[in-house]
């Protein structure tokens, strides 16, 4: 059964940085590609961005490209969203998933998620 927990989410400030945590069990953790998706109220879950299974290639929305970095150990069995000039439209919470499949910006393609972690950002 494979397992993802979201952690570092909180309460920040316009312009702050926070780095979500995203740890996985359950399976090969470097066999997958990993994905990370937020869903603000009242609005659809979206791509934020995603990494390769190695670690070699990182993806981004447009909306968060240039402030957001993701990156991975699979060592430690955990992938990483570092959110840096965080904008109120951030708020929101924030999912990672894991998929085995290359069209990484599609929420379809992922069957494992983590619960999620609220980010909120204030101005």
């Amino acid at each position: 059964q494979v397992q993802l927990v979201e952690s570092g989410g909180g309460p920040v400030q316009a312009g702050g940085s926070l780095r979500l945590s995203c740890t996985a069990s359950g399976r090969t953790f470097s066999s997958y590609n990993i994905g990370w998706f937020r869903q603000a109220p009242g609005k659809e879950r979206e791509f934020v961005g995603a990494i390769r299974w190695s670690g070699g290639s990182t993806y981004y929305a447009d909306s968060v490209k240039g402030r957001f970095t993701i990156s991975r150990d699979n060592a430690k069995i955990t992938a990483y969203l570092q959110m840096n000039s965080l904008k109120p439209e951030d708020t929101a919470v924030y999912y990672c998933a894991m998929t085995t499949y290359g069209s990484y910006w599609s929420m379809e393609v992922y069957p494992y998620w983590g619960q999620g972690t609220q980010v909120t950002v204030s101005s």
